[in-house]
């Protein structure tokens, strides 16, 4: 199966890129995006092999993994008051502005690693003028 997607250029970082690992492309950058993705993830996901020889696998962990965390955090804030009644409001005004920052940032990371996840497999952007 032939991929028809344009590929873009090497040396490249689409909006959103984070910003320690090197654009797609150059040098070193598999390496800046595997040691980057290491740290997202949590260690005991260091333990298996597989994960060390395949980055693509171990940036679809991360994607996966960062989509947990996400989706607790919005699902924690959805039901915050409803499982929380009898807690009051200042603390879970506290609980719920917890939740919309681990949110937010969750958001962000999510966006780096499937862009990461992305290179990985290939795929390369243009420069925006």
């Amino acid at each position: 199966m032939s991929d028809i997607r344009p590929r873009g250029r090497d040396g490249v970082a689409p909006p959103g890129w984070p910003s320690a690992v090197r654009p797609p492309g150059t040098e070193d950058w598999q390496e800046s995006a595997v040691n980057w993705l290491r740290e997202v993830l949590p260690p005991e996901y260091r333990r298996h092999e597989i994960l060390r020889r395949h980055p693509e696998l171990l940036a679809r962990m991360a994607v996966q993994h960062v989509g947990a965390v996400l989706h607790a955090a919005r699902w924690g804030y959805g039901e915050a008051r409803a499982d929380l009644p009898d807690v009051g409001d200042e603390q879970l005004g506290a609980l719920l502005a917890a939740y919309q920052d681990v949110g937010g940032r969750a958001a962000a990371l999510d966006r780096e690693v499937r862009l990461v996840e992305q290179a990985l497999r290939g795929e390369r952007w243009n420069p925006r003028l």
